[in-house]
């Protein structure tokens, strides 16, 4: 790697790790490009430079995220051998992300309506994709073995994900309580169960 790309990549570096710090101790109300200039110690210019604009800091703040969380679901998911151990391991996966990254949780789930990921849909989408391929990947075989049960992959994923980003939306919002150990210990198998072929 070239001098010039190495210093390059510190630097988006540095932008997007002060950017989560001054969302999650500011809220969107202190996220700005100010702050984060400030708290990286790094011009606007360059943040300009490499992001385009501060929305495309955002988005690529929300898809370093995005990634973190996926790549450690897709470990869970392809170290289990079965359709039971696999949606488990991905439930559990999901909620320690949450309690072990709150910071990147939290700006994940208080973006999922944010404009600027409609403005960078594609570089969002091409994030998402290599997960979206390891889970058919996986899920093909035991559907067609009958462990799981024959639902479209994006019914499954609202069927695995949806009750688990609510609870974690619960966990991370300052109105609402919700325990990830509780969590843990009862949605993996109530989230299983639904998947199950019918007997």
């Amino acid at each position: 790697m070239r001098p010039k790309q190495q210093r390059g990549e510190v630097t988006v570096d540095r932008l997007l790790t002060a950017a989560l710090q001054v969302y999650a101790e500011s809220g969107h109300e202190g996220f700005t490009v100010q702050a984060v200039t400030k708290a990286s110690g790094i011009s606007a210019g360059s943040l300009y430079h490499h992001f385009g604009s501060f929305d495309g800091l955002a988005a690529a703040l929300y898809a370093r995220c995005m990634k973190q969380l996926f790549e450690e679901m897709t470990a869970a998911l392809t170290r289990s051998r079965t359709g039971p151990t696999g949606v488990r391991a991905l439930v559990t996966a999901y909620l320690r992300f949450t309690e072990e990254h709150a910071d990147a949780a939290l700006f994940l789930h208080a973006s999922a309506y944010s404009g600027y990921l409609n403005a960078h849909a594609e570089e969002i989408r091409a994030v998402k994709e290599p997960f979206r391929q390891a889970i058919a990947t996986w899920l093909g075989p035991r559907i067609a073995a009958g462990e799981i049960a024959p639902i479209p992959e994006s019914l499954i994923e609202a069927v695995v994900i949806g009750p688990i980003a609510e609870v974690a939306r619960r966990r991370l919002s300052s109105t609402y309580d919700a325990d990830l150990a509780e969590a843990r210990r009862i949605l993996p198998d109530l989230i299983w169960r639904s998947l199950r072929p019918a007997p």
